[in-house]
């Protein structure tokens, strides 16, 4: 008898466990139907019965699919369109806050977004800017090229009489964050460059990467560019030194804020200011990197230490295994080379560079600029010097076109470029032709072909 007993109540369990089970697919069903309705609702524009279902979705069935949150956006565009600014404003917070709870991926950009709503729709700035700040703490690189601004913007007004170090501390996490972006979309675009150049025909989905890295890498020299532009007061040498100074005792452990320091300063070529040396040996030995090693072989350089230097240079080049990194780093040597008036050494490096991150467009300027900058000096008459600024214009097109983030900053060069080659008089002149090739002298040493402007 206990063995039925048993049994029966085994079986009772058994359909009880069935029954749970069922309803809980029936929910997940009906979730399911009820989400398909909504959605029906949103495609005939019926937002007041669609509103009614996008609660009954947030509410019973939150985490079915992101969409809801994303068609949600729709209802409240069309409370704010029939004047119902403040029950839309409420609405569209409630919508982002549970959309963040259960899909929190991509937040900055959700944050972002939010942010340039409530800009649109007339709230007071200081709830934009709490909204910007979470957007800027989440990701970035997410932001908008106005939200970016309109955030730095912020800070910037608050601290640039009161605390100069955190503006400094928002312009370089931005500039990290879109240093980062641009890592990825440089290294898809040159490799279909190449291809391009290689003779193949890019298939459609491999064209319309390639303007998307274009257009990302153009946006990301704007908002650079931006923020140089509203920053540059603050980076003066007068101005960072004492800064750092100040600040040096408490910070000569924070690797961080040690390779900001010493790579600012190098930057602006505050070099020469004794702290920048005590700077670079504190970062050295905080972070032994290549990074740091690239600052003090310059400092080495400068102590006419010249073996020692090179000998460091080697070293960080050596360990670091990276190939867009390692290619920054060439840049920087070339860079410490040309501003000692090295110029074929500075080139040198800055093809190595080019070798590792094709896509590397400062380096393809620097050597423009270089070679602009000899243009009196390797010329021996009016058309071979004007024919160092093709070579010069060459380079600095090629810039562009692997690299669009630095396309506004380019832009003066290259004006100026053209505007020195040669005419069409002065090549009637010379007996030659537009497209004949040409040996540009000196330490260029560059065949390139005739260009007239």
């Amino acid at each position: 008898m206990k063995k039925v007993t048993h049994i029966v109540v085994g079986l009772f369990l058994l359909i009880g466990s069935t029954n749970v089970n069922a309803q809980a697919e029936m929910s997940q069903q009906d979730c399911t139907i009820e989400y398909n309705l909504f959605k029906g609702e949103i495609q005939g524009k019926n937002f007041d019965q669609a509103k009614q279902r996008l609660n009954n979705l947030m509410e019973n069935c939150p985490e079915l699919t992101v969409n809801i949150y994303k068609l949600g956006y729709k209802i409240v565009d069309d409370m704010i369109e029939k004047g119902q600014k403040e029950d839309g404003i409420r609405l569209m917070s409630k919508i982002v806050d549970q959309r963040l709870l259960y899909f929190p991926k991509g937040d900055g950009k959700v944050y972002s977004d939010f942010a340039s709503f409530l800009a649109k729709n007339d709230v007071t700035q200081e709830q934009v800017y709490q909204i910007l700040h979470k957007a800027y703490q989440a990701d970035p690189t997410a932001m908008s090229a106005k939200n970016i601004y309109m955030y730095f913007d912020v800070v910037l007004e608050r601290n640039k009489e009161i605390d100069v170090q955190k503006i400094l501390d928002t312009y370089d996490d931005i500039n990290d964050a879109q240093d980062k972006k641009a890592e990825k979309y440089q290294l898809r675009l040159s490799k279909l460059i190449a291809k391009e150049e290689a003779g193949a025909t890019l298939s459609a989905k491999e064209a319309k990467s390639k303007r998307i890295a274009e257009a990302t890498l153009k946006n990301i020299g704007i908002v650079k560019g931006g923020l140089d532009a509203k920053i540059e007061e603050l980076l003066t040498c007068e101005r960072l030194a004492p800064l750092y100074r100040r600040d040096f005792e408490a910070n000569k452990d924070n690797a961080k804020w040690l390779k900001r320091a010493v790579s600012r300063m190098f930057r602006k070529e505050c070099t020469d200011d004794h702290l920048y040396a005590e700077l670079a040996h504190a970062y050295a030995v905080a972070e032994p990197s290549s990074n740091a090693y690239i600052f003090l072989s310059g400092i080495l350089e400068d102590n006419g230490k010249t073996s020692e230097a090179l000998e460091m240079r080697k070293k960080a080049i050596e360990l670091e295994i990276d190939p867009i990194r390692k290619s920054k780093y060439l840049l920087t040597i070339a860079q410490d080379y040309n501003k000692k008036g090295h110029k074929s050494t500075a080139r040198k490096y800055a093809n190595d560079a080019i070798k590792n991150n094709p896509s590397n467009g400062a380096a393809y300027l620097l050597i423009a600029s270089m070679y602009a900058n000899s243009a009196n000096t390797c010329g021996t008459d009016e058309f071979s010097k004007r024919m160092v600024y093709v070579a010069a214009l060459n380079k600095a097109q090629r810039a562009v076109k692997v690299d669009p983030s630095i396309a506004s900053r380019a832009k003066k060069y290259i004006k100026s470029y053209k505007a020195n080659i040669p005419t069409k008089s002065m090549i009637f002149n010379e007996g030659v032709k537009e497209g004949d090739t040409f040996k540009v002298g000196c330490w260029i040493g560059e065949t390139v072909k005739v260009r007239v402007r």
